[in-house]
């Protein structure tokens, strides 16, 4: 078995310990906060009534405000002043039943007695209602779907019960789950089948970068939202909206297909000349994998997230690949540099002496003399004593990110120190939003005036754009606005950088950046 697979169950066993630990803290907090009887999750806020898994029961001469049932059967006798809605379950309305409010039931029958009243709308979904001929309700009478759609809604309760509640994906005491499956398999091998190509490189996207392609699935993951909205803010847009979503999901189930590849080439190696059988194989292998991680408590619901993501970062950086290669970058184009003058104090070399004449063969030659090179003399040095141009800059080595995070943590402590000074309860009254305001204008007139901060002057870095152009005003602020998307998710965008072979963060990747090291005489 390869090593790269045992070291991927390794982590998936270390996630999951994680997973099962926080799974079991939240179910402390919760069972703290709700009262919990046997197979009875009841909660019970004054005279409002909440079940799961559980039948209730209202006795003539009682009343309650809101009855709310989940997975359970209700029966009212008395007054319920509010509203009763029972999911996955069926409602017997006996004939001293009185409903203030209205009556909804999801997955189940209503029988309702002759002399019940529901003051406002009865709405059954998935289920047939049993009514007298003489019985009428207060407002809109509803009926969705049939006694057959309440079957199949009462199927997943098992599902919900014995699979979803406990963390896993695939119940195996479930007839209809194996169907299921083998429906899934399918799916999955004519996809390989048809896409046998892009499959494979999700899968070598994988085993080449582990790391930046969770990363970037990681990413695809939360701009997908954000790019979302902003599309449907536009008239334009709002017509690419589902197409993006589309393009997102195809992206997903692709990539999941390359995940199960890239796992059965772990067990059986992978061969460069891979064949379709061989895809079909490695396809299978990693299909059963997952299926049986899916069946384990806690461990199939992270083992599901962590395919997710890994899928959607494989097909990112698939796509990406296959743009690059359709629309390569022009090499940058080579301008002749111009001869530098000679300083005025500098020593001008001699005139060269005329060759020698032939020696005789009685004389003896004399061995040439080295003559030194002219020196210059150097200039002061100083920043601000060249400037160079923003193409220049791209020849000078990237900055790392111990560089990058100094020059960070020297303009926040400036801003923040600035801010309380002059700032503070002057211009601004929220100080949580003033402080990024003032942050999000520093970093962006800097960059749009110097291409650098005031961390940056001291730490010797500069932005540039990838191909050359100076930063303008633009950049700055997309640069600005992509710098969010960096730091909100727990600043991984930023630690991208150890990872990326160029030294790029994520606004770095949006805005077409690179920060770069300078020497201390270039302005």
């Amino acid at each position: 078995m390869d090593i790269t697979f045992m070291k991927t169950l390794k982590k998936l066993a270390v996630g999951a310990v994680l997973a099962l630990i926080a799974w079991v803290s939240v179910a402390l907090v919760v069972a703290q906060s709700v009262r919990i009887d046997g197979d009875q999750f009841f909660q019970s806020t004054g005279r409002d009534v909440v079940r799961l898994w559980q039948d209730y029961t209202l006795r003539p001469g009682e009343t309650a405000e809101d009855v709310v049932v989940i997975s359970g059967s209700t029966k009212i006798g008395g007054e319920v002043q509010g509203d009763v809605v029972t999911v996955l379950g069926s409602v017997d309305l006996e004939s001293t039943a009185v409903i203030r409010g209205s009556l909804v039931v999801v997955g189940g029958d209503a029988t309702i007695a002759d002399g019940a009243r529901v003051e406002r709308d009865l709405t059954v979904i998935g289920g047939v209602s049993t009514i007298p001929v003489a019985f009428h309700p207060g407002g809109e009478h509803v009926v969705i779907g049939g006694a057959w759609v309440g079957q199949q809604l009462r199927a997943i309760v098992p599902w919900i019960t014995r699979g979803l509640i406990w963390g896993r994906l695939i119940v195996p005491s479930l007839g209809w789950m194996w169907g299921f499956l083998a429906m899934m398999l399918i799916l999955t091998l004519a996809i390989d089948l048809l896409l046998h190509g892009p499959v494979g490189q999700c899968a070598d996207a994988i085993a080449a970068r582990p790391a930046s392609t969770f990363l970037t699935g990681l990413l695809v993951l939360l701009l997908t939202a954000p790019i979302s909205v902003v599309l449907a803010a536009t008239v334009v847009g709002l017509a690419v909206v589902p197409f993006f979503i589309a393009a997102v999901v195809l992206a997903w189930i692709v990539g999941k297909v390359g995940v199960k590849r890239w796992i059965g080439r772990s067990i059986f190696g992978h061969d460069p000349a891979e064949t379709r059988a061989q895809g079909l194989r490695d396809v299978c292998v990693g299909f059963v994998a997952i299926a049986l991680l899916y069946m384990v408590p806690v461990v199939g619901i992270v083992t599901w997230a962590l395919v997710g993501v890994f899928g959607l970062g494989s097909a990112a950086l698939t796509i990406l690949r296959a743009v690059r290669r359709e629309r390569p970058r022009p090499a940058p184009a080579v301008r002749p540099v111009a001869p530098v003058p000679p300083p005025e104090d500098a020593v001008p070399p001699p005139p060269p002496s005329p060759p020698p004449a032939p020696a005789m063969a009685f004389q003896s030659v004399p061995p040439p003399q080295a003559t030194a090179p002219p020196i210059a003399s150097a200039g002061p040095i100083g920043f601000g004593s060249a400037e160079v141009p923003a193409s220049a800059l791209l020849a000078f080595p990237r900055a790392t990110f111990v560089d990058r995070l100094m020059a960070g943590a020297l303009d926040v402590a400036l801003v923040m120190f600035a801010f309380n000074v002059f700032f503070r309860g002057f211009l601004f009254r929220h100080d949580a939003d003033a402080q990024l305001f003032v942050l999000f204008a520093y970093f962006v007139l800097f960059w749009a005036w110097r291409a650098t901060t005031v961390g940056g002057i001291v730490c010797g870095l500069r932005v540039v754009r990838v191909d050359g152009r100076p930063l303008a005003g633009g950049d700055a602020i997309i640069r600005g606005l992509a710098s969010l998307f960096s730091f909100v998710p727990l600043g991984i965008g930023f630690f991208w950088i150890l990872r990326d072979p160029l030294q790029q963060a994520w606004h770095d990747k949006i805005a077409g950046t690179y920060v770069v090291k300078v020497d201390r005489n270039v302005g």
